[in-house]
């Protein structure tokens, strides 16, 4: 029972005989994934760089600012950390092999022992050195192990002095993936990473994600096989060395997709902007004429699934229920996690993307798996910006072994996308094709910091069958668009159980190749849709006796006002706050990449000019945010309007002061 009802009653204008009864408010991601704190000493700052899972059980945490830990009964409410080395540098992986920890420091692959067996490392071995420029973006990840025992690490672009924005490999493998034998022998293995900070070993296969920027229009999981080209061109400088496992030039690409590197009157360099209704290259495009492109196989799209991704980790079978088998995507900026399910079509993976767990105390950067099922999960934010707003933390992802009701697969089909429920659905529901609803869209592939989402399309729904036992509707589906990102957003299915909505309602699925085989005859799907159901005609409203109708509408009252609309609320606009990516960035009350909302309400700016801002960003208007926003030409007009209607609500009420040009 309502307050509304439970006020009516008190009134005397509802019998309790008449209240229906309601269907159970939805529960939400965390009333079945708990987050909780990992204890540690005070004083102690866990910038997390690397996290890894001893055979005893035992928890070791590599920090950014160089101390590895030994944490011993992790999971316990007292935990014992004890210092296992100290002095390192930028530490931002960790690896246990053979009784050895392995770290990937700003310079070196490092093996670190504990010979004399006092708790300490006391032993520390360069297994390899790759050269550093000096340049601070110069990040170096890893360790992965192969399973022949090797290591894969991966290695940041720098950044141009003039060029400042465009990512560039100042010294060999920048903007590569490396792999070093236990012996020191180092193997090129692929190129075109920009800031490879998520990688992932999965069936024994690599896997990194990728972070937006020049080059990249949005993060996403991308495989990497030895010979791969993921897309920035920095690393390509390196193609002519000695064991390079592909022969792509720069001049090659360059050929086919414009770097924009134009100068002005005064021969300096232009940065390159995002250039709206232009006729734009795309990635898919590119790798008809070259080969050695690699797709990503999961698109994670920019401030829904993250701005920047990081570990990868497989759950492992027992674990987090229904989800055994797929993929854990951390992202340091969203303070998230996402889910994936991939499968291989045609011999290429790809598959869906969704959202998991929001909330963590500081951006997510390393995972591993506690032996009790739980999800460590590694933090930092320092110089980088996050939405939880901690500097550090280490803390633990806890299913409570409820089911949540939830899309468990998305699965390319020929002539559609079968969607697995996690429990059984309400047929009614979920066979009326106004519970679905599919778009796709794509991103540029430009020299510029990341992409706006392009190419638009709403498909039709031709039908949907549901399976015999619930768990299963295949839709088929109008004009699949290979290559393109399909968006699914089912938010009319209901489970039986408590009538619930999904907790996450809408899956990203990257459609590499479409699935040959036999389509589904629309004889065999339901093709109901209440959306379009003919809508009944209204009674004729009765005549007086003059015959003028009740009702009618009454003259204005001469000089009266008209009345003005209201600001919209944050439950009405945050939808749209999600949809078109601005909560990466911004929070109402707290500066996060970009600035509050509140603080943008100061300013002063009328509703237009913030729309115009919105399409056409001025960074000098905020000079000590590192990070500018990239234009959003693709907002719609009148969702801009309502967004910007909100952000001036949430002025002080003395504010009446004439708008600050923009």
């Amino acid at each position: 029972m309502n307050r509304i009802q439970s006020y009516l009653l008190g009134l005397g204008l509802l019998a309790s005989a008449t209240v229906p009864v309601l269907a159970q408010e939805s529960p939400k991601e965390e009333d079945f994934f708990k987050i909780v704190k990992v204890s540690a000493p005070e004083g102690t700052l866990l910038e997390v760089g690397g996290l890894t899972v001893l055979p005893n059980g035992d928890l070791g945490v590599a920090t950014r600012r160089g101390d590895v830990w030994i944490v011993e009964n992790p999971t316990s409410r007292k935990p014992y950390f004890r210092k296992f080395a100290t002095g390192l540098h930028e530490i931002l992986g960790l690896a246990y092999k053979n009784g050895a920890l392995y770290c990937a420091q700003r310079g070196e692959l490092t093996k670190m022992v504990d010979t004399n067996k006092d708790g300490k490392a006391d032993l520390f071995e360069t297994v390899y050195a790759w050269p550093l420029s000096g340049h601070y973006h110069e990040y170096s990840f890893g360790p992965k192990i192969a399973p022949d025992g090797s290591f894969f690490v991966t290695g940041n672009v720098a950044f141009g002095d003039e060029e400042w924005w465009r990512g560039e490999s100042r010294v060999p493998w920048r903007g590569w993936t490396m792999k070093i034998s236990e012996d020191g022998r180092l193997e090129p293995w692929a190129t075109g990473m920009r800031s490879p900070c998520g990688l992932g070993m999965i069936d024994g296969e690599l896997f990194y994600a990728d972070n937006q920027g020049d080059w990249h229009g949005s993060g996403g999981i991308i495989h990497v096989n030895k010979g791969a080209f993921a897309g920035h061109p920095a690393g390509l400088k390196w193609t002519n060395m000695p064991g390079s496992p592909l022969q792509l030039t720069t001049e090659q690409l360059y050929a086919r997709v414009d770097p924009r590197q134009n100068k002005n009157d005064a021969g300096r360099y232009i940065k390159p902007e995002n250039v709206v209704n232009e006729t734009p290259t795309l990635l898919y495009e590119v790798k008809k004429n070259v080969p050695q492109v690699k797709l990503p196989a999961v698109w994670l799209p920019h401030g829904i699934l993250g701005i920047s991704n990081s570990e990868i980790l497989e759950i492992p079978k027992g674990n987090f229920g229904p989800f055994e088998g797929q993929l854990l995507v951390g992202d340091q900026g969203m303070s998230k996690i996402s889910r994936v399910f991939m499968e291989k079509v045609n011999g290429e993976f790809q598959g869906a993307a969704f959202d998991f767990r929001n909330g963590f105390q500081s951006g997510v950067l390393r995972m591993a798996w506690a032996p009790d099922g739980s999800l460590f999960v590694g933090e930092t934010n320092r110089g980088w910006g996050s939405a939880g707003t901690a500097n550090e933390g280490l803390q633990r992802l806890v299913w409570n072994n409820r089911v949540p009701f939830e899309m468990r697969a998305v699965r390319a089909m020929p002539d559609g996308f079968e969607v697995e429920f996690t429990k059984p659905v309400d047929r009614a529901s979920a066979e009326d094709l106004a519970s679905y609803k599919v778009e796709s869209f794509i991103y540029k592939y430009q020299p510029v910091y990341g992409s706006p989402t392009i190419n638009k399309e709403t498909h039709g729904l031709k039908g949907v069958k549901v399976s015999a036992d619930g768990l299963k509707a295949r839709l088929i589906v109008d004009n699949l668009r290979q290559n393109y990102i399909h968006q699914l957003t089912i938010d009319g299915v209901r489970a039986v159980e408590g009538s619930h909505s999904l907790v996450h309602p809408i899956a990203y699925y990257t459609l590499n190749n479409i699935p040959e085989g036999s389509k589904m005859a629309l004889t065999e799907a339901s093709t109901r849709n209440s959306a379009t159901a003919p809508a009944k005609k209204p009674a004729a409203a009765p005549a007086t006796k003059a015959g003028v109708k009740t009702g009618a509408a009454k003259p204005a009252i001469k000089g009266a006002t008209a009345a003005v609309a209201a600001a919209p609320t944050y439950d009405e606009v945050k939808g749209l706050l999600a949809r078109h990516t601005c909560l990466a960035c911004h929070n109402t009350e707290k500066r996060q990449v970009g600035p509050a909302y509140r603080a943008v309400a100061k300013r002063g700016y009328t509703n237009d000019q913030i729309v115009d801002l919105i399409y056409n960003p001025k960074p000098q208007n905020w000079p000590d945010y590192a990070t500018e926003m990239p234009p959003m030409p693709q907002v719609p007009k009148a969702d801009a309007q309502k967004i910007a209607a909100w952000i001036n609500s949430l002025a002080p009420a003395a504010n009446t002061k004439a708008a600050e040009k923009p």
